[in-house]
């Protein structure tokens, strides 16, 4: 696994997480970063910060936690993640920070994840999730609560899964695949780029074009007007 702030908390205390965001994902990634420090002897409080965007902030305090403005990170000080659900505007985030900064992977203590599993920087792996092995998820990827990645699959750069999202194993992902709640892929399956499967999605063959697909059997919708 690569750059797990959770594997080396000493790095704690010279620099801060920054969870970018404040929404309901924000929040909920604060709580993984919470366990990660259980029997550390460490004060969650003194170690983490939001940010907002400029135009965006309006509180300087959620959650006991102070609010900082996207103005004033300072990659020196700071490991930041990027906690927003949605994946094209996790991108677009990204996309507005240097290419040296400092990202933490964050990985809660209930996670299954073996050692042959790379997960590129900036994850959030959420509790109960399960990451067998031979797997290559990109950077930014946020698994959430009981997914679960069977063997051998290749995902790209800002893969997000819903709560109880189940992967089966060969299967190959682009970037910015989403995977609504409950959804689940069957085995061998490949997936392009940009696209989200909704609620309750059942895939049982490939998808070579981006869009939005929902339903039992798999259906896309079409293009908003």
């Amino acid at each position: 696994m690569k750059n797990a702030v959770t594997a080396d908390l000493s790095n704690l205390g010279k620099r801060k997480l920054c969870i970018f965001g404040t929404g309901g994902f924000a929040r909920e990634t604060l709580l993984v970063f919470i366990d990660s420090l259980t029997g550390s002897g460490q004060e969650y409080r003194d170690q983490v910060v939001f940010m907002e965007n400029d135009d965006a902030y309006d509180s300087a305090e959620i959650m006991g936690i102070p609010v900082i403005r996207q103005s004033e990170y300072d990659a020196s000080k700071h490991f930041l993640v990027i906690a927003i659900g949605e994946p094209a505007s996790r991108k677009r985030v990204a996309e507005q920070f240097p290419a040296d900064t400092a990202y933490a992977t964050l990985i809660h203590p209930t996670v299954v994840m073996s050692e042959w599993v790379e997960l590129g920087e900036g994850a959030i792996v959420t509790a109960g999730t399960i990451v067998t092995c031979n797997i290559s998820i990109g950077k930014h990827a946020q698994l959430n609560l009981h997914t679960t990645v069977g063997h051998d699959c290749v995902i790209g750069d800002f893969f997000t899964t819903a709560p109880g999202a189940k992967i089966s194993g060969i299967c190959e992902f682009g970037d910015c695949v989403y995977f609504g709640t409950a959804s689940s892929v069957r085995q061998g399956v490949k997936i392009c780029s940009d696209v989200t499967i909704g609620m309750g999605g059942v895939v049982v063959k490939n998808i070579e074009s981006p869009g939005v697909y929902i339903g039992n059997p798999l259906k896309a919708l079409p293009p908003s007007t």
